[in-house]
């Protein structure tokens, strides 16, 4: 049995419910995949994050499933820098000038 590690899935759809239709039919292509590849994810690293820069009301909750469990949604996402729901990058900015910070700190 192997395991997978740092699968993202990114869609773009003209509303949240497309969104989330293909999200979870994509997941259950991923699924059956792994299962063809005898492959597992950890499910409890899972997350779903819905990024829009739409100003408008609607519905911010999207719901994607993998076996049947809900995937939890999150407002922001650590991978290769933090993403955050809005695309502002501010928390990515804020963390690496922080890090600057310290090692600069820590040299002189």
């Amino acid at each position: 049995m192997a395991f997978a590690d740092d699968l993202i899935l990114m869609i773009r759809a003209d509303s949240i419910s497309d969104a989330e239709n293909i999200a979870n039919v994509e997941m259950g292509k991923i699924t059956m995949w792994a299962e063809n590849n005898k492959t597992t994810f950890n499910e409890e690293k899972w997350r779903v994050m819905l990024m829009t820069r739409r100003k408008r009301k609607e519905r911010k909750e999207i719901l994607v499933c993998i076996n049947n469990k809900a995937i939890p949604q999150v407002q922001k996402l650590k991978y290769l820098g933090i993403f955050d729901n809005k695309l502002l990058f501010r928390e990515h900015i804020n963390y690496v000038a922080d890090k600057c910070k310290k090692t600069y700190i820590s040299t002189g």
